[in-house]
């Protein structure tokens, strides 16, 4: 049977009288619409993210205690240490900060709520590596003080003897008809100390070998202004111990000139800080401070005044590093100890802020101000 366009077919009981029903007329054509897309759901809303600095008010924890090495080898250095004590917030975890001696590369590792963690990154044979540690919170708050500790790892995992020699001491530069004459004092070691390696630093992150003597003094070429000159004792095993202080070569010295009348002296010092990273709640910054003299500066104080709330946590490239509130005074390490004639230096720090993160001020060196 065909129907119309439009006409409708009623089922009726069998035998029922039948009674046709007109069909409408067929009603013109429309075009289908098309299909609207189906809608997109909204995107869910993000939860709100944990805070990344703690409430005013709040008391941060206390700074974990002993940290210690249980454990190192060619590849790896395992710590442990006492936990610390929740301040107003329960602990998080901790950060663990790692260099090298004459590296200034530092290395962060963030752990859970633990007291022990192996470190692999970095870490290889006969290396002098420094660790420091502080304690974090659930609301973003970092203990102020920490604990530190240094180890040597050893030159061989499987040799007898993994003891390093003693470090060596009192490290003396002097000027000679062939070059820099060096002398320091002996080392000890278990088993015996075999020789010396002397190395030349250049004033960054790189430490190349330059002799290895039996005794102890050599004498090597002059070096660049910039650069520096430490000894590592060696015994039998081929371990080496911890890094000699650093010299300088003597004649990069040059009187210093006689203070002028008038006009006022210019500053000894300039100074260039710089935020290198920066996120809510912590930084990291380079601070390079150039001696304007025409003699070097040794055994300097450096010091500044934080324009905000900021708390350092670490700072390679120094030897000491104090803040009491906005006030900071650092010393060099053993690389950073003779800023050049006409020279520069630089450290860098890792730290936390809360409402402010502003540019220090108040720049000094060796109670000097600095431009």
């Amino acid at each position: 049977m065909l129907l119309a366009a439009g006409a409708v077919l009623t089922a009726v009981p069998a035998g029922a009288a039948t009674t046709p029903t007109p069909s409408p007329p067929p009603a013109s054509p429309t075009p289908p619409s098309p299909t609207p897309p189906s809608p997109t759901p909204p995107s869910p809303t993000p939860p709100s993210e944990p805070p990344t600095s703690p409430p005013p008010g709040s008391l941060p924890p206390t700074g974990p205690a002993d940290l210690r090495v249980t454990k190192a080898t060619t590849t790896s250095v395992t710590l442990a240490w006492s936990a610390a004590t929740p301040g107003s917030f329960p602990i998080a975890g901790y950060d663990i900060s790692h260099n090298r001696a004459f590296d200034d590369i530092m290395r962060l590792q963030k752990v859970g709520n633990v007291t022990t963690v192996t470190i692999t990154e970095g870490i290889r044979a006969t290396g002098n590596y420094s660790f420091r540690i502080m304690a974090r919170d659930t609301a973003g708050g970092w203990s102020t003080t920490g604990s530190s500790v240094s180890v040597v790892t050893p030159a061989s995992d499987t040799a007898a003897d993994q003891t390093p020699p003693s470090r060596p001491t009192g490290l003396v530069a002097a000027n000679s008809p062939e070059g820099i004459a060096l002398s320091w004092s002996p080392s000890t070691d278990d088993v015996g100390v075999t020789g010396y390696d002397v190395y030349v630093f250049d004033g960054l992150w790189y430490s190349a070998l330059y002799t290895t003597v039996s005794g102890t003094t050599a004498t090597v070429r002059p070096i660049p202004a910039m650069s520096s000159l430490y000894v590592r004792a060696r015994d039998a095993a081929g371990n080496l111990s911890a890094e000699s202080n650093a010299v300088r070569s003597p004649n990069v010295s040059s009187p210093t000139p006689p203070p002028s009348s008038s006009p006022p002296p210019a500053p000894i010092c300039s100074v260039v800080y710089r935020n290198s990273s920066q996120w809510n709640g912590g930084f990291v910054a380079e601070i390079q401070i150039r001696n304007n003299t025409g003699a070097p500066i040794e055994n300097w104080t450096f010091g500044f005044h934080f324009g905000g709330d900021q708390v350092v946590q670490n700072a390679w490239g120094t030897g000491t590093f104090t803040q009491a509130g906005r006030t900071v005074t650092a010393t060099p390490a053993t690389w950073t100890r003779v800023i050049p004639p006409n020279g520069t230096v630089t450290i860098g720090l890792l730290g936390r802020w809360t409402t402010s993160n502003a540019t220090p001020t108040g720049f000094t060196l060796n109670g000097s101000p600095c431009s």
